[in-house]
């Protein structure tokens, strides 16, 4: 590729993709769902949030939904900075999760209302959970007459080891170049 040449690969392993690759093409049950670059795949993933630590975050939180931002207390981010001493990310009052609006307005936000801010992280969503997140949009609608039997497109899932005959065809790849 460092040559000009086109390579692509085919994978399962999105972690293996997330390293590699530099272009997506995303095709499911036959039809292109995906043709963008790696990191913008990611960042059109509606999972994009920012972990909010300060001693002000239910003032926070009220302004944040003001502007129309959704607001979890606590934090489900494993790569949000350690805890302080003796609490939990999960269960800390002054730890926020925010979803519609990146660390820029927040930050910008809270500045203009005197809000002190401890830790503002951006979360991104994984190359996987961005790609479970457009497949599992594009496959919710079912063919006519197709059992709603998940096993059908995920064939590897635990105790469906077996793919039936011709399905495939309707396992979603990643093509990279």
């Amino acid at each position: 590729a460092a040559e000009g040449r086109t390579v692509l690969v085919s994978s399962h392993l999105m972690s293996e993709m997330a390293l590699t690759a530099d272009h997506l093409l995303v095709i499911g049950k036959g039809r292109l769902i995906a043709d963008t670059s790696v990191d913008e795949f990611v960042r059109s993933s509606s999972r994009q949030s920012v972990h909010v630590r300060s001693p002000q975050a239910a003032e926070l939180a009220a302004r944040c939904r003001e502007a129309g931002a959704t607001v979890r207390a606590g934090s489900t981010s494993r790569v949000a900075a350690a805890p302080a001493a003796g609490t939990d990310a999960g269960t800390d009052p002054d730890v926020i999760e925010i979803t519609g609006m990146d660390s820029a307005e927040v930050g910008r936000l809270a500045a203009a209302h005197g809000i002190t801010l401890f830790e503002l992280i951006p979360l991104r969503a994984s190359l996987e959970e961005a790609f479970m997140e457009l497949t599992e949009t594009a496959w919710s609608t079912r063919r006519p007459g197709r059992p709603d039997d998940r096993r059908h497109d995920h064939p590897r899932r635990p105790g469906n080891e077996k793919a039936p005959a011709g399905e495939l065809a309707d396992k979603t790849r990643f093509i990279t170049t």
